[in-house]
């Protein structure tokens, strides 16, 4: 199993769930360990990784802060429970030079939708919800939305492009088939906000002010970009809160209270906020893009200013220590050192492809990748190009944080940086591959 390629003989001997995507619950079949996790640092040998392997992924990281690819990066991998790498490397601040610090705290944008995903599993496993619910049972006012429908013929530009204002004359609204689910929203097809023809007559925009409470009631008023059900189209924002403002109705808790009561605090996730302490500012990255030639700050508020509003889509702050906590968790089939958050089926189900062949990637083009539960599931690596097996599953954020859990392997990795830098995570990914050799 060493070297970067993965051969289709290894992927087809961990079942038949390659071709299918149903590969989670079987890859979840592994030897059961006890769910128990720290931080000190393990001999790779001990876990079936090489130091020189792990040398690799460190020699990776470098090459793409050598090229301005990313200006550092904190990396983490641990296999069968046992921290085998934890590194920071590159700068956190240009300006000063300041050296990446392992407990730095990230701008976790997207990231944050699994978490959201497991708080509505918890609340469908103590009853109070079911992923079938229509959203309207707890938000009437998602009763009868409408769907945005353009000529045969007009199709909308990419969802990262401005349209032609005269495009929204040519928009119709039709009656939606059914409600939106809570199923619908967890897998990205529910049509909501999600970069289609809704976006030409959508108007809706949220108050600086507004909390889950105020705004997801007007989303009600939204039209949807297609069928419920009908595609698979990611809603980067409104769709993972509307999920949010639910667990905080059905649950009679405030968002941010759940998320730490809930799930940070049982995990040890003792740096992820929606609203940082003013005493951790100083651990918050700069915020940098490449332009005229070099690394420009950028300005961003976000994670300095107190909000109201809770955002489940893309608001937590974190660190590479607590998104390892989560990831272990989910490893662990929902339990880590002695604290439950999910039994083993949910977790299951959560990294189960729930999407069929819809998915393609948020901007298409991807393959060998199905969906699960606000994750992503690996089908198969070699189409994904990808040093994942089948059935990992995770997510990553807008400025590059990524973490995902990989049951086949008994493996958990985290890659922080804080911009956007795709090309970096296959050579992570291959690097760590490259590591295993039992």
């Amino acid at each position: 199993m060493s070297g970067m390629s993965i051969g289709r003989r290894h992927l087809l001997g961990l079942g038949a769930g390659v071709a299918t995507g149903l590969v989670a619950p079987a890859a979840f079949g592994q030897t059961k360990r006890p769910a128990t996790f720290n931080w000190t640092l393990h001999k790779p040998e001990e876990v079936g990784m090489t130091r020189a392997g792990l040398e690799g992924v460190k020699a990776v990281i470098q090459k793409h802060i050598d090229a301005n690819t990313i200006t550092g990066a904190v990396t983490v991998v641990a296999r069968r429970n046992k921290l085998v790498h934890y590194e920071a490397q590159g700068v956190r601040d240009v300006e000063t030079q300041a050296p990446m610090r392992k407990d730095d705290i990230f701008r976790m944008m997207s990231s944050t939708k699994p978490t959201i995903g497991v708080a509505v599993l918890m609340m469908q496993e103590e009853g109070k919800l079911s992923l079938d619910d229509k959203v309207s049972r707890f938000i009437p006012e998602f009763s009868n939305m409408k769907v945005a429908v353009l000529p045969d013929g007009v199709e909308m530009p990419p969802r990262n492009q401005p349209f032609p204002p005269e495009l929204a004359n040519q928009v119709r609204l039709v009656p939606a088939e059914r409600d939106i689910t809570i199923r619908d929203l967890m897998t990205h097809t529910s049509g909501l906000s999600s970069g289609g023809a809704g976006r030409l007559v959508n108007r809706l925009q949220r108050g600086p002010g507004d909390t889950l409470a105020d705004y997801i009631p007007r989303l009600g008023a939204a039209a949807l970009d297609f069928q419920p059900g009908s595609r698979w189209s990611y809603s980067a924002s409104d769709g993972i809160d509307v999920l949010l403002r639910i667990v905080e109705i059905v649950s009679k808790t405030p968002a941010e209270d759940f998320l730490r009561e809930r799930i940070h605090e049982p995990l040890d996730m003792r740096d992820t906020y929606f609203n940082v302490p003013p005493a951790k500012y100083g651990r918050i990255l700069t915020l940098y893009a490449r332009q005229y030639g070099g690394w420009q700050p950028q300005r961003a508020t976000f994670g300095y200013s107190p909000t109201p509003y809770i955002s489940g889509a893309g608001g937590a702050m974190s660190t590479a220590h607590d998104y390892i906590q989560f990831e272990e968790m989910l490893l662990n089939r929902g339990e880590l050192n002695g604290k439950r958050l999910l039994k083993p089926e949910s977790v299951a189900l959560m990294a189960t492809n729930a999407t069929g062949d819809m998915y393609h990637g948020v901007n298409g083009g991807v393959m060998g990748t199905g969906f699960g539960l606000t994750v992503r599931v690996m089908k198969d690596p070699v189409a994904a190009n990808s040093g994942r097996l089948p059935g990992a599953f995770g997510w990553y954020g807008a400025y590059g944080t990524q973490s995902w859990t990989d049951p086949a392997d008994e493996m958990v990795a985290a890659l922080m940086i804080q911009q956007s830098a795709p090309v970096v995570l296959p050579d992570f990914e291959h690097a760590i591959r490259k590591a295993v050799v039992a």
